[in-house]
């Protein structure tokens, strides 16, 4: 067992250790965290099913996320309070609940508002003006950004065309609001990274950009999809659902991953979005966070 006399002289200061102790040696000292390069938020979707079953409300998520995760930067999914994007009553206790807690509304997930990728003008145009209240949500609860899909039926090149179309229009008004559109590889075609980077890349809009999912890649490989999206990042979505033995992703390289994101000049945030059966969404969460933050601090 090393003792406290042996343990400063392996420090190298010997009996003026006695006095710079209590400086460089305390615990604190020990424990500091190496400060990562990006920062964590937490997606409301990894705690959808405790949502969903009543056991979580909405309003409540910004005290959860701080006080059960040590998280302060939280990402909404509209989902869980889709009849409230307008009600100013609502949003205002929200907000309330946010800044009691010192946390930072990050963006809100949209589902269900249409397909802006739809090849009906008609169709696509209207999931638009859908969104245009969730963009003055967003604002309101000081995010920076609203999270869409870039959906459509048709053939991959009819679909990029829409979706061009339909990503512009809604970042115009959106760049009225300074908020972000940010757009997730989310299933279809638009899992495929380098359909969705040249849609990003044919809108040529600054306020419109990627939400890189770690895992939303089916037919298309994982790394080079992140890799092909990272140049229009906005956020990054670390989706996680099975670990190992050792504490790692049992499917996705986190290693590999985060030097991806890193190389690519991305200091902003990396929200937690743990959807696996394994571990409950509470401990998903959590080791997912480890997880984050081990690998994160090793790179940074």
């Amino acid at each position: 067992m090393t003792n406290r006399r042996s343990f400063l002289k392996h420090l190298g200061i010997g009996a003026l250790g006695l006095s710079v102790l209590p400086v460089m040696a305390t615990p604190a000292y020990f424990n500091r965290r190496k400060e990562l390069f990006f920062s964590i938020s937490l997606a409301q979707w990894s705690l959808h099913k405790t949502i969903f079953g009543g056991k979580l409300d909405n309003l409540d998520f910004p005290e959860t996320a701080r006080k059960t995760f040590g998280i302060d930067a939280v990402e909404y999914v509209n989902q869980f309070f889709k009849d409230k994007a307008t009600d100013k009553s609502y949003l205002g206790n929200l907000l309330q609940r946010a800044n009691d807690n010192g946390v930072k509304n990050i963006l809100i997930m949209i589902d269900g508002e249409g397909d802006l990728g739809a090849t009906s003008d008609k169709a696509r145009l209207k999931a638009v003006e859908n969104h245009y209240k969730w963009v003055e949500a967003a604002k309101f609860l000081g995010c920076h950004a609203i999270r869409v899909n870039a959906a459509g039926k048709g053939t991959p090149e009819a679909v990029k065309t829409a979706a061009i179309d339909g990503l512009g229009r809604l970042s115009e008004f959106a760049a009225q609001h300074s908020i972000n559109v940010i757009v997730e590889n989310h299933g279809g075609i638009s899992s495929h990274g380098d359909w969705l980077s040249a849609v990003l890349q044919g809108v040529g809009k600054a306020n419109c950009g990627s939400l890189p999912d770690f895992g939303n890649f089916y037919e298309y490989d994982r790394y080079q999809g992140v890799k092909d999206l990272m140049p229009f990042a906005k956020g990054v979505s670390a989706k996680a659902n099975v670990f190992d033995e050792n504490g790692d992703e049992a499917d996705i390289d986190y290693v590999r991953m985060l030097q991806i994101v890193k190389d690519a000049g991305y200091n902003g945030y990396i929200g937690i979005e743990y959807e696996g059966d394994e571990l409950s969404e509470e401990e998903g969460i959590k080791a997912t966070k480890r997880l984050l933050e081990r690998v994160g601090a090793a790179l940074s």
